[in-house]
């Protein structure tokens, strides 16, 4: 990668103080304090300097950190860590690096891998921008989960989600050939930017079929996913969380997005 900004110039004053990167990038998200309770406080001061993988501008080499050479998986927004934790003790045959920069969820997320004993899941909490551009290398990863990141869903606040094309780019160039990006959403406005974004980037093809550019025109025009092609079945090893099975029963949509490195 260059060294071109990454999303768009860092800004100050909107919906908070967004802090430049080494290059300058904006922030896809606003970092909160939280609460943390007495358990996460706990986990969050034992475990992680355990199972942490400290933020450094360099790169790491994952299959010494895990020990063992094994498919290794980046996980993007790892919120409570319920996910995360659940998909790491169901494939103790991959390695997972989740990054969260929120620290209640770090906490919850620690103790999560104490209770478990997970050996296959480390945590970085530090901007995901700076550790993929800055830590992993080229051709380090065999897939990356972004599950339901911050929407972003006012007009004007577009600009800040995760999902644009120097960050897909970026995240591409980590992947090996045949590696994965598995993108999942409930804003139907999301959902038709990431099918958009993913699809423009060279260096991926959909695990199923793409839409028809004049479909996908029409869909980004009427801001609605109805009948469009592109979004994937939602894959075994993803669990549906009690948030997302509350919204599908209350009729509300989840969109699927996977794309393979060529």
């Amino acid at each position: 990668m260059s060294d071109d900004l990454l999303i768009h110039p860092a800004a100050e004053g909107d919906e908070g103080e967004y802090t430049a990167g080494r290059h300058g990038h904006i922030k896809s998200f606003v970092r909160r304090a939280g609460r943390m309770s007495e358990a996460q406080q706990r986990y969050y001061e034992t475990m992680l300097p355990k199972i942490g993988i400290a933020y450094q501008p360099e790169n790491i080499d994952l299959t010494a950190v895990f020990g063992r050479q094994a498919p290794k998986i980046l996980e993007i927004g790892c919120g409570m860590g319920e996910t995360t934790a659940r998909i790491a003790e169901a494939h103790p045959e991959n390695d997972y690096f989740g990054l969260e920069v929120h620290v209640p969820g770090v906490g919850a997320l620690c103790k999560l891998i104490a209770e478990k004993n997970l050996s296959n899941l480390r945590i970085g909490n530090h901007d995901a921008v700076e550790v993929v551009r800055d830590m992993l290398a080229e051709g380090s990863l065999d897939g990356i989960h972004i599950f339901f990141p911050d929407p972003w869903h006012k007009t004007r606040h577009k600009k800040r989600r995760l999902i644009q094309p120097p960050f897909v780019a970026l995240l591409a160039s980590r992947l090996k050939p045949g590696g994965y990006i598995h993108c999942a959403t409930d804003w139907e406005n999301y959902a038709l930017q990431m099918l958009d974004v993913l699809g423009r980037e060279p260096s991926l093809d959909n695990s199923v079929a793409n839409p028809a550019p004049e479909a996908l025109a029409a869909a980004l025009e009427a801001d609605s996913a109805a009948g469009l092609a592109g979004f994937a079945p939602r894959p075994e090893y993803r669990p549906l969380t009690k948030f997302e099975n509350r919204g599908l029963r209350l009729g509300h949509g989840v969109w699927d997005l996977v794309f393979r490195k060529r």
